[in-house]
């Protein structure tokens, strides 16, 4: 089996957009672009922390403050688990050196979904357009997007990480059932405290 790329270690961060789109073309050598420092991995976590902070604020002005605490924590969280998974993941394989240059990847990596959104979009009007129903063509491009953006984890942290093929395919559920589990939870919590869970899993 061939093995991942070795990759230089870059302390400061080179072009990060250059770096998500070689990734996104199956090229390792995007990590390149990447710091390998806390810093790099700030600012990589920065936009996505200042997200749901927007929007905590806002719910906190229109008068639901505790509700806004718990949405901006609940966030944070999963943001975190992205790297600590990572990094937990890389400790136990003494890949330590590798682990801040990955996630500082997988954050950046979140911008991909502007371009493929779009492509997505004109796709599925294609598909419509030839004839499929609109929201089976929705559906597809959903499927797609998310086998492509399963991929592009995958494909970072086998590389980034140094790891195996089924090594990386294990981190890669792991994180997704881990970062899942933290977004839905305080939704499916209060449901179940409401008495709404059984409807909602029952489809109703």
């Amino acid at each position: 089996m061939k093995s991942p790329l070795n990759l230089r270690v870059r302390k400061q961060p080179g072009n990060v957009l250059k770096g998500v789109f070689l990734l996104a073309r199956g090229r390792a050598a995007g990590l390149e672009e990447f710091g390998n420092s806390t810093n790099a991995l700030a600012a990589a976590a920065a936009p996505l922390v200042a997200f749901p902070l927007v929007g905590s604020v806002l719910l906190a002005v229109n008068g639901d403050p505790k509700v806004a605490i718990l949405a901006f924590i609940s966030r944070m969280c999963v943001v975190m688990a992205l790297a600590l998974v990572t990094y937990e993941f890389a400790h136990r394989l003494d890949h330590d050196e590798t682990w801040l240059r990955t996630a500082t990847a997988l954050y950046w990596s979140f911008w991909i979904l502007v371009p493929l959104l779009l492509i997505a979009g004109v796709c599925g009007a294609l598909l419509v357009s030839a004839g499929l129903n609109e929201m089976l063509a929705e559906k597809i491009m959903i499927g797609v997007m998310g086998a492509y953006m399963l991929w592009y984890h995958w494909f970072t942290v086998r590389n980034g990480l140094r790891l195996g093929i089924w090594a990386a395919v294990a981190l890669v559920v792991i994180t997704n059932i881990v970062v899942g589990l933290l977004a839905l939870g305080p939704d499916l919590i209060d449901m179940a405290m409401s008495g709404q869970l059984r409807s909602f899993l029952a489809g109703g």
